[in-house]
């Protein structure tokens, strides 16, 4: 038996596969199982920073506030005065590194997830898993990571 091609057959591939590519694009419901998006420009979420290494002096994070570290993969926050917590910079729902800090949070430009900067608990969704924390240490006036 022979398959004859035809608009109909060529049609309906172009849409599935136009569909798929859709859904994979948007998360196909907020699947935070893990795996990387092929759209993350993150890479695979591990924190490249070496250990040891200088993040910021003291004075470089603001109370109620902090500052992500891109090249680290690392946000650094102080929810109260002297009290420093550093998180993975790498968003739980769809791998984004995060955007910004502001309003007590830590914010994913991607989908809108929100963190809370005083343990990286979700504020606000998609997101549904906190951001895991990372190891830092204070040492005079240097936040360095563990």
């Amino acid at each position: 038996m022979t398959h004859e091609t035809t608009r109909r057959t060529v049609l309906l591939a172009t849409g599935a596969t136009g569909a798929a590519a859709l859904v994979t694009a948007c998360g196909g419901g907020g699947d935070d199982s893990g795996s990387a998006s092929s759209q993350s420009p993150t890479g695979d979420g591990a924190t490249s920073g070496a250990a040891g290494q200088v993040l910021a002096g003291l004075d470089e994070i603001p109370v109620g506030g902090g500052k992500i570290f891109t090249d680290e993969k690392v946000v650094v926050t102080q929810p109260e005065q002297g009290r420093f917590k550093a998180f993975s910079a790498i968003c739980t729902h769809m791998h984004c590194l995060v955007g910004s800090v502001s309003d007590g949070t830590i914010n994913c430009p991607c989908h809108g997830s929100k963190f809370k900067i005083a343990d990286g608990a979700v504020a606000h969704g998609p997101a549904t898993q906190p951001l895991p924390a990372e190891q830092i240490t204070v040492e005079g006036n240097s936040i360095r990571l563990a």
